[in-house]
């Protein structure tokens, strides 16, 4: 496959996973969401749109950079957390904003920290670029479970 395909598929992939849950709960953003009691360190609602677009940009060249290593069992598994952070990254949406179920979405979002943080560390591995790019994604979800958290807690 073209690396310049190869490039645009994995930094599209994050991108539509991130629209797909973003589209299906902006209804819970503009009305649930703004009624709940939140912490004052939250965030202007406007400041995640871009925030996210950025971190699943990053996440896509981060994986690209990966699969460009050779094919083994350490750039397997580079792929499978890879695709379980992801996942776990899509289905908090639906959990928090979608269904409300802010405990539940806490305990998501812990294992979402865990699984970047084992994405990083693997990545580091196979290569260091790649695994620091994704800092940043790890930095968003810790200030992410805290707010989340808060969230809970004050409501």
């Amino acid at each position: 496959m073209n690396k310049y395909l190869k490039l645009a598929l994995c930094i599209t992939i994050p991108l539509l996973v991130g629209g797909i849950s973003g589209f299906a709960t902006a209804t819970s953003i503009t009305d649930w969401y703004v009624s709940i009691n939140k912490p004052s360190f939250n965030p202007p609602n406007y400041l995640f749109g871009p925030v996210w677009t950025t971190l699943y940009i990053l996440m896509g060249i981060s994986f690209y950079m990966i699969l460009q290593s050779p094919e083994n069992n350490l750039r397997k598994k580079a792929v499978a957390i890879f695709c379980i952070q992801l996942f776990l990254n899509f289905c908090w949406s639906f959990i928090f904003f979608k269904f409300q179920l802010l405990g539940l979405a806490f305990i998501e979002i812990i294992f979402m920290w865990v699984s970047i943080l084992t994405m990083i560390i693997i990545f580091f591995e196979i290569n260091k670029k790649a695994a620091i790019m994704q800092i940043p994604y790890l930095l968003w979800v810790s200030f992410a479970s805290i707010l989340n958290g808060s969230i809970w807690f004050l409501n």
